[in-house]
């Protein structure tokens, strides 16, 4: 079997694997359907224009949007990790032609058909739910798509660093919860400590978030980065924080237990 058959198999197994869990399927687009009926549709704007969501509603988007960028590939591909490191089956895969980096991408194509799915209703209640007036920007899928397989990387070292499932999922959690909102998703850096912004700047997803953010509400007023388009800037810098991680993540993986 060629290298595109194997992975072609391994999608297959893993979504199966997913739709298997209803669970996992119920809660993967039920809780950014929370946020956004809580943070978009029932907290609103603050009169005075202090305090959080100060901003229009298409400021937002892209925090709605890295809950499932961020917090999906983290938790999958860390509790799958450490559950195959548990059950002794990547020394089992050891004995088969797939590698760990096609084991890896064959995880993060069904991941990005997840987080496409989901990213797609979140879209749709956020301009339902809010007004919110966004441009749909044909950026969006590749800033999606990088920025899942930048979290699957990552993911993939959780699972393979932690000892255990439990661990894993904590792992992401005490991970993804920081990012989220302090990566310029829900609070703007304007809100945060001056001698917090290097901290800020080190988050894959603050590229996310300002990237999506100028391509889908060019009123934010992003600034260029080294004169290029934000949009298409901070889609290059993500895009190759996601090579390194996935490489990482591929490189982590155990070849036996």
């Amino acid at each position: 079997m060629s290298g595109l058959g194997r992975i072609r198999a391994e999608t297959s197994a893993g979504w199966r694997s997913f739709i298997r869990r209803r669970t996992a399927v119920f809660f993967t687009f039920f809780f950014p359907v929370i946020l956004i009926v809580i943070f978009g549709a029932l907290v609103r704007t603050d009169p005075t224009g202090e305090g959080l969501f100060t901003e229009p509603p298409a400021y937002y988007v892209p925090g709605y949007l890295a809950v499932v960028v961020l917090f999906t590939p983290l938790s999958r591909l860390g509790s799958e990790v450490a559950r195959h490191r548990e059950g002794n089956r990547f020394e089992k895969l050891a004995t088969t032609p797939l590698t760990r980096g096609e084991w890896l991408l064959a995880q993060t194509v069904v991941n990005a058909v997840i987080i496409g799915l989901a990213s797609l209703l979140i879209l749709a209640l956020v301009v339902l739910l809010t007004g919110a007036e966004i441009a749909f920007s044909p950026l969006l899928l590749p800033y999606i798509l990088v920025g899942v397989v930048a979290f699957c990387g990552i993911g993939a070292m959780l699972g393979s660093y932690t000892d255990s499932q439990d661990g894993a999922v904590a792992a992401s959690n005490a991970i993804g919860l920081p990012l989220l909102f302090l990566s310029e998703t829900f609070i703007s850096l304007e809100q945060l400590p001056g001698w917090f912004e290097p901290f800020v700047n080190l988050s894959p997803l603050t590229y996310f978030a300002r990237g999506v953010r100028a391509a889908t509400y060019p009123d934010a007023g992003a600034a260029a980065v080294a004169g290029v388009d934000p949009a298409l800037a901070n889609l290059g810098i993500i895009a190759v924080l996601a090579v390194i991680a996935f490489a990482l993540g591929a490189r982590s993986i155990p070849r036996t237990d």
